[in-house]
């Protein structure tokens, strides 16, 4: 089994106090380091208007979990939710494969270009993160007019 990479979107029901959703929270949490994940990153993005009325329902607070661990989380942490009073949605996304997609599409994307800035006869673009070289030729003084004694 190995192990990738998830989003949880779940949404509360807007009167939960503070203490409810830290609890929930925290039982989300106990989930995945009790079925040998990892919780990656956390992000409660508060009260927002929900898209649609869900029930007696017109918004809910919304909260993000990242993680990385096996479908064995996934079908815990969707059980555990639907019986959960106080979550009104939730969804689970695999997004390392989307990751993996974009990072294939964008490497296609760049041997393209390359090619065709070859074609044409101009230089390769330098790789991303290094400085582009500077051209030891041309020159780097700066006349100032206005400095002249």
């Amino acid at each position: 089994m190995s192990a990738r990479q998830y989003e949880l979107v779940y949404i509360i029901a807007p009167d939960a106090t503070e203490q409810e959703v830290t609890d929930l929270h925290t039982q989300v949490e106990g989930i995945i380091t009790r079925l040998k994940g990892t919780l990656d990153k956390t992000e409660p993005w508060g009260r927002r208007k929900l898209a649609y009325e869900i029930g007696p329902h017109k918004e809910g607070i919304y909260v993000l979990e990242q993680f990385t661990g096996g479908a064995d989380i996934v079908k815990e942490l969707d059980r555990r939710l639907k019986v959960a009073d106080r979550v009104i949605r939730q969804l689970v996304v695999r997004v390392d494969e989307e990751q993996a997609i974009a990072d294939r599409k964008k490497a296609v994307r760049q041997a393209e270009s390359a090619r065709r800035r070859e074609a044409r006869g101009l230089p390769p673009l330098p790789e991303p993160g290094t400085e582009p070289q500077a051209d030891a030729t041309a020159d780097t003084t700066i006349d100032n007019p206005q400095t002249e004694a």
